[in-house]
């Protein structure tokens, strides 16, 4: 899967914020959901505009910004 087709940016939505597509959830709201304990089931009940896919782009969006982050300040 491509996360580029899941995760969108726009100023007039949630401030610029990376989110999910057709929805206003921000990719960190994810990850917050997600270090604060709730499983993908309980995050897909409480927002049914999501996917499984939805939460594994957030997953990979944010894993590439690390590994860009990581390239950009080692050497």
């Amino acid at each position: 899967m491509n996360y580029a087709e899941r995760i969108v940016t726009g100023p007039a939505v949630r401030s610029g914020k990376p989110c999910i597509q057709g929805t206003r959830i921000t990719v960190y709201d994810i990850l917050e959901y997600l270090a604060g304990g709730m499983t993908e089931d309980e995050i897909l009940r409480d927002f049914p505009s999501l996917s499984r896919d939805d939460i594994r782009a957030a997953l990979q969006f944010v894993a590439a910004r690390e590994r860009k982050l990581a390239a950009s300040t080692a050497g």
